[in-house]
């Protein structure tokens, strides 16, 4: 599976000046995933045709990616040569393009996307040394992070044509972007210039707003035709928590009932969102919410 960081308990501030965010709201009702005979499923993407990908782990431990239908079939796929993390799933667009990473015997990981017809390619950042697709859009943009000879982490932009562009948030010393929608606007996270973590918004035009979930250690991981976003935070205690962010700032926790950790990660136009929890007896299931009409 992609790699974890330390997360660290921090007193979170907006870097726009001004801002006070809502309080959190309940959650919305929860459909669970799970691929058939897996040992845990986790959602990643979902289009506006209601397709879904991501991982899901056999009874090995090796991980492969997925594609749901909107009626529940399941495609399963991997990356030729890759071993462990076969395929890691993270976006799907609208014409049924799917990006994400897998994992070489040396334990480095790279970036694949998948077309529609299931043709794989797999490409790298130039000079990096891991490659991280998160996300790709209708035209074919793809966002995502790499890391570089001294072991340091910046988010890309990759056109179609392969070209890639460096798009880490001013003085950043860490940053990662994860998704990107049909206008060009991309979300992410990053360790900023201020020395603390937080989301942020990139418009096409190269402005930035960062956020945070109030109280907690915030990722911006996906984001929807109305500028709906979705991520994750860490509350005190370091308990992961999902949560949608309303274009106004407004935001609202994603947690199915009972659950000891959640995450969000796509959102489609709709406002359905996918992800995954562990449950009680700490078993990891994939979920969609209901739109929210």
């Amino acid at each position: 599976m992609r790699r974890t960081w330390a997360w660290v308990s921090v007193t979170i501030v907006s870097c726009a000046l001004g801002v006070t965010f809502p309080a959190l709201a309940a959650s919305p009702t929860f459909r669970t995933i799970d691929v058939p005979g897996a040992a845990e499923t986790r959602a990643y993407g979902i289009n506006d045709a209601d397709q879904i990908v991501g991982v899901f782990e056999d009874a090995s431990s090796d991980a492969h990616g997925f594609l749901r239908t909107p009626s529940g079939a399941v495609t399963r796929f991997d990356v030729p040569g890759a071993t462990e993390v076969h395929a890691d799933a993270r976006g799907i667009n609208a014409t049924g393009e799917i990006v994400g990473h897998f994992k070489k015997a040396d334990g480095t990981d790279h970036a694949f996307v998948r077309s529609a017809r299931g043709a794989v390619t797999t490409f790298d950042a130039p000079g990096a040394t891991e490659t991280y697709a998160e996300g790709i859009n209708a035209a074919g943009q793809i966002v995502g992070f790499f890391s570089d000879a001294g072991n340091n982490t910046h988010a890309f932009l990759r056109t179609p044509a392969g070209t890639f562009t460096t798009i880490d948030p001013p003085g950043a010393t860490r940053a990662e972007a994860h998704g990107i929608d049909a206008a060009g606007q991309i979300v992410g996270d990053c360790a900023c210039a201020d020395g603390r973590n937080h989301g942020f918004l990139r418009t096409p035009g190269s402005a930035v707003t960062y956020f945070d979930v109030p109280g907690g250690r915030t990722t911006a991981v996906a984001i929807n035709a109305a500028g709906a976003i979705v991520g994750s935070f860490l509350a005190p205690g370091l308990k992961q928590h999902g949560y949608v962010r309303t274009p106004r700032g407004a935001f609202t926790t994603i947690d199915p009932s009972g659950s000891k950790e959640t995450g969000a990660y796509g959102i489609n136009a709709a406002g359905q969102i996918v992800g995954y929890f562990r449950d009680a007896r700490g078993k990891i299931h994939g979920y969609i919410t209901t739109p929210d009409r």
